[in-house]
């Protein structure tokens, strides 16, 4: 690798489509869930700091990082647990290398399998683990209820992802890469079979997003009024900051993903153009305002509701998809 690869490279990660422009983003997620579920809880949101409040987001973050104290519980390791918040943060950002939103993109065979790896997997450990830093009983209870939902909802998430990606590189090179795979969803559209599969796809990928979100139906991790704030109980100050951000990052990601590998990206536009980056805003946007309005309109289940919920409308479908896909030419 060259100095401008490395330089392209160090940008990608850093800047764009990278950390910052991540936290960006992640900042705009929240405040577009704030003042959306104001709207629909007929409450103003998010309204003072800044243009219609847009700032809200970025004073909260500074004012945990700056202003509120660490409250560290007995036996805590609040060192530990910032540590695996800042490596989570870090897994999800070097991911973004391999969407074609990045100058320096990555492709490869199976490349969806490592940007699952980094934008997944990792991040949920690193937040388990740093929950775990910081024990008390409402934690370990949370943790144990992420732990138990997402068993089920991180397949058929994986599975939503990977069955897109196999039909639209299946002809081409390089097999089963996002950025292969974003130029040929288009065409499962056109085809009956494919798009029953992209049907199932979608409502698999948004129910599974759901819980990745820990919004209604799906916050019994962080039941407030039985298990106070699950496993974000003990975080305060920086900590609790650091959490927040990496919640928003994996939401970005996720749908940053879905938006590519399911509903094509900047398509029928060009990717760097003006109307590519239009399509690419507007897609996103469409995706979480429906997260948003399911947050809105349902209430929290219990953990054997979640459970069996998860199981029919998410891995169910994502796992008849997979099954559809095989018999595809």
């Amino acid at each position: 690798m060259d100095i401008v690869e490395t330089l392209y490279a160090l940008f990608s990660v850093l800047i764009f489509p990278g950390l910052l422009f991540l936290i960006a983003l992640a900042f705009f997620t929240d405040y577009f869930v704030r003042k959306i579920s104001a709207r629909y809880q007929r409450r103003m949101g998010p309204s003072y700091v800044g243009p219609f409040g847009i700032l809200q987001p970025l004073y909260d973050f500074i004012k945990l990082i700056r202003v509120k104290e660490v409250v560290v519980p007995r036996y805590g390791m609040f060192r530990v647990a910032e540590v695996c918040l800042l490596l989570g943060i870090g897994f999800i950002a070097s991911s973004i290398v391999f969407l074609p939103l990045s100058p320096f993109s990555v492709v490869s065979e199976f490349d969806v399998l490592i940007f699952f790896y980094l934008s997944s997997v990792m991040p949920i450990l690193m937040l388990v683990l740093a929950s775990l830093s910081m024990p008390g009983p409402y934690t370990n209870l949370g943790v144990s209820r992420l732990l138990s939902i997402l068993t089920i909802a991180e397949p058929a998430y994986f599975a939503s992802i990977v069955v897109p990606v196999y039909l639209a590189s299946r002809h081409s090179q390089p097999f089963m890469s996002i950025t292969g795979a974003y130029r040929g969803v288009h065409t499962l559209y056109r085809d009956p079979l494919t798009i029953v599969v992209l049907i199932l796809v979608v409502i698999a990928f948004i129910v599974s997003v759901q819980v990745k979100a820990m919004y209604p139906p799906f916050n019994i991790p962080e039941a407030e009024q039985e298990i106070i704030a699950g496993f974000l109980t003990e975080f305060s100050g920086p900590t609790l900051a650091l959490a927040r951000l990496l919640h928003y990052l994996d939401l970005n990601i996720a749908l940053l993903a879905g938006v590519y590998v399911i509903f094509g990206g900047p398509a029928p536009f060009n990717h760097f153009s003006l109307g590519g980056a239009i399509m690419l805003i507007v897609k996103y946007v469409v995706l979480l305002f429906l997260v948003v309005t399911v947050k809105n309109v349902m209430g929290r289940y219990r953990v054997d509701q979640a459970l069996v919920s998860i199981f029919k409308y998410s891995l169910i479908l994502a796992v008849l998809a997979a099954l559809i896909s095989t018999f595809t030419t």
